[in-house]
């Protein structure tokens, strides 16, 4: 099996469906407007500059599932894939999962954001498996907290060999595409490491590596 590894957020689609859902819960007045937006605003810039807390930020991101059941949330997330995801979509990151698939390669993306949000997105590309952080769920009801590694920097290493182990598979050959110096760890691990509209980090390390830099964005 030759596995086509794909992050998720600024790979895949034109932005961070993460903060995005927190944007999108603030427009729906769903949260406390002023205290969610610098929230989510400074997370994620801690993001980009490489020193986010995971915990911390699954602890803001969850809240507001707690107490809710995946059947309640369904239609606000249906209506978060229309308005938000759906804009975000890229015919070429769509191309470009098209062309592993063509090869008999085994599509996998992972990604830091959590499962919740993550799963409906990962159908949306046709990927049927998906590697995310995991919202705990306690009867029917989630609890507003997170639930095993986090598959985010060295996490998504961790989470990967997990899977590898299930099925007695290994990374020979694979790929991962990622836009992140979150990434590293894993972009280390693989042998074809692709940068996808990398962050400046990541370009530089690309290019002294000599990794390819993808453009997804660019119109064909």
């Amino acid at each position: 099996m030759t596995l086509a590894i794909f992050d998720l957020d600024n790979t895949l689609i034109c932005g961070d469906s993460d903060h995005a859902w927190g944007q999108f819960l603030v427009d729906q007045g769903l949260v406390d407007t002023d205290t969610v937006r610098a929230a989510n605003d400074y997370f994620l810039a801690e993001y980009q500059a490489g020193t986010l807390n995971i915990d911390e930020y699954l602890e803001f991101t969850l809240a507001f599932l707690a107490g809710k059941s995946p059947t309640e949330l369904a239609p606000l997330h249906l209506q978060f894939m229309t308005e938000v995801v759906e804009p975000m979509m890229l015919p070429q990151a769509v191309d470009l999962i098209a062309r592993h698939r063509a090869l008999g390669h085994q599509l996998l993306i992972i990604t830091a954001t959590n499962r919740f949000i993550t799963e409906p997105i990962a159908q949306r590309l046709g990927i049927e498996q998906l590697i995310a952080c995991e919202a705990e769920l306690i009867g029917a009801c989630y609890t507003g907290k997170a639930t095993g590694t986090p598959s985010f920097g060295q996490g998504k290493v961790v989470r990967l060999e997990q899977w590898l182990a299930e099925r007695n598979e290994s990374l020979e050959g694979a790929w991962f595409y990622s836009d992140s110096r979150n990434d590293l760890p894993l972009l280390e691990r693989v042998d074809n490491p692709i940068a996808v509209n990398p962050d400046q980090t990541l370009r530089d390390i690309a290019q002294t590596n000599g990794w390819p830099i993808l453009d997804l964005r660019k119109p064909a």
